[in-house]
């Protein structure tokens, strides 16, 4: 009749099976009235269904929102606990402070990649532990060590679970706004519209009370983020919204026109005419020999293999599709899978799984894939090297910039290893480029958020409203060997291949959506960037080159 209690079953993955066979075997006949069995665990996939299925379940989430997030962690204090401390007025001050970055971090992720490359689940207890450490450094120490309690706060407590290492730098950047000498100044300010004060110390019920004064919905600058986050947030939410109504939608075509397998088979038929001919790998490596002073030769004959090998996928399925709808071959379960894609307007995972990084539906991919195979056409056709390169249609655009650090490398006899890159931005316009550089190369495609880039001002300004993405002018990638990266004047910005930003690390070493760091000119501080989430892509969700 007593009660037992399993404690984070998602770190005993293996024993699960064994766990959903001790539960099937409990009969009602035989087990206490009395007895209970509680099992805690993240979410995790391998979890038995059975056992969720004959259980009640029960939830922990954070509070959605910032003042319901600060309000939340306020509700845990007590009088006694805000003055348990040698220094009541600072502790008071820098508590409120991290109690705000807790809430703000926590908030951050409704703004999607955009506020994080991969949603954390920070929870009370890394704010616990970072409130103790804060009360005994306070005590232990006549002057304030900021600098300890940041990082103890953002590399150990909460960065524990930041694997990410562009994650890491937003969330140093964050705190630093909260665990700060001006956070004791009377009515500093969080926010740049001075909504989101530091408030006088006082009694639990004053800090209930001014947090209560807060808006409900908060708006992005809280966040250090532009006004346009919040559309982007909207339309993340939207999208999946629909893609979830049209995955549950009927498979079934009902009253008259054409049925549901006679519009995919048009759809099959139509891409099938799209698929753009397969790259001649001979013919690439006779025209561009492999050559000691052209990296580019074996950078483009790499491209042209994993191009043909998704065209080579994309036209025997679409063969085998069309005659499993006519009934000459058998409709296997990948088959189906694909039909279902075509109709739904979405790339199929036999596709994606030897394609290359995209978030756009199939009609857009499918004009991708054309431009992307254009573009290395009319670089074989014309017999050299183009003057200008479009980054945005690598299959894998590290290759590429190996391949330039490479010519460098070779050309000046210096080790590889320590080539690097310098970033210039261009006035021209890359049409109005007839001609490569001595060193390095121009690239052309990127689109950035979160920003835009001011041609005028020669700097990174804040996005007008409603624009949501800009595109980035040429660039020159200038290699150079052993250079010092500035400290001021710029922002390290990322450059990822798709939006969702966060990649995983392939069998190359290099990231699946990571590509590079750039600086980019800018006449205000990086942090501001840092919290506004900016970065530039090679690719959108929709054709925009």
């Amino acid at each position: 009749g007593t009660w037992v209690l399993l404690q984070n079953c998602h770190l005993a993955i293996s024993w699960l099976p064994t766990l959903e066979k001790l539960c099937e075997d409990l009969k009602e006949q035989d087990v206490d009235p009395n007895f209970r069995l509680w099992l805690t665990s993240l979410p995790s996939p391998k979890f038995p269904v059975s056992i969720l299925q004959n259980g009640v379940k029960m939830t922990n989430e954070p509070p959605k929102g910032l003042r319901a997030n600060l309000r939340g962690s306020y509700l845990t204090f007590s009088d006694d606990e805000l003055n348990r401390c040698k220094k009541p007025k600072e502790f008071k001050k820098l508590l409120y402070g991290l109690c705000f970055f807790h809430a703000n971090i926590l908030a951050r992720r409704e703004y999607g990649p955009l506020g994080w490359n991969i949603p954390y689940a920070f929870t009370q207890g890394d704010l616990d532990v970072s409130v103790a450490q804060l009360r005994d450094f306070l005590d232990m120490y006549d002057e304030i060590p900021y600098k300890v309690l940041n990082y103890l706060t953002y590399d150990i407590n909460y960065g524990g679970r930041v694997t990410d290492d562009k994650d890491r730098r937003t969330i140093a950047c964050i705190l630093e706004d909260f665990i700060a000498p001006n956070t004791l100044t009377e009515g500093h300010s969080f926010s740049s519209s001075g909504l989101y004060k530091s408030p006088p110390d006082g009694d639990l019920e004053h800090y209930m009370t001014t947090i209560s004064e807060l808006p409900l919905l908060p708006k992005p600058e809280a966040f250090g983020m532009h006004s346009n986050a919040e559309i982007t947030s909207a339309q993340s939410a939207t999208t999946s919204l629909f893609r979830t109504i049209l995955e549950l939608l009927p498979r079934e075509a009902s009253g008259g026109g054409k049925s549901r397998e006679d519009l995919i088979y048009e759809q099959a038929e139509s891409i099938l005419k799209k698929v753009p001919p397969a790259f001649d790998i001979e013919g690439i490596r006779k025209k561009f020999p492999l050559r000691w002073d052209e990296s580019m030769n074996t950078v483009l004959a790499q491209e042209a293999i994993r191009y043909n090998r998704l065209i080579s996928v994309m036209r025997d399925s679409l063969d085998q599709v069309m005659k499993a709808l006519k009934g000459y071959v058998v409709m296997s379960t990948e088959l189906e899978d694909m039909a279902n894609s075509l109709f739904d307007n979405l790339v199929p995972v036999m596709w994606e799984t030897v394609g290359f990084n995209s978030l756009m539906p199939l009609a857009s991919w499918t004009i991708d894939l054309t431009s992307r195979c254009k573009f290395f056409h009319d670089w074989i056709t014309s017999g050299h090297t183009p003057h200008v390169f479009w980054i945005s249609g690598f299959f894998f655009p590290q290759a590429f910039l190996t391949g330039a650090k490479q010519n460098y490398a070779r050309k000046y006899t210096k080790a590889i290893d320590g080539v690097s890159f310098s970033f210039k931005i261009l006035k021209e316009s890359y049409k109005e480029l007839k001609k490569g550089p001595e060193d390095g190369c121009y690239i052309r495609g990127l689109f950035m958020e979160g920003a835009r880039w001011d041609a005028e001002q020669e700097s990174i300004v804040d996005s007008r409203p409603k624009e949501l993405f800009t595109k980035m002018a040429a660039m020159w990638l200038v290699p150079e060997y052993e250079r010092k990266d500035p400290e001021t004047g710029i922002y390290r910005c990322p450059v990822y291949k798709v939006l969702t930003r966060a990649g995983t690390l392939s069998t190359t070493g290099h990231s699946t959506n990571f590509v590079l760091w750039v600086e980019i000119p800018t006449k205000e501080e990086q942090r501001k960037w840092i919290k506004a989430g900016v970065a530039l892509f090679t690719a959108l969700e929709y054709i925009a080159d």
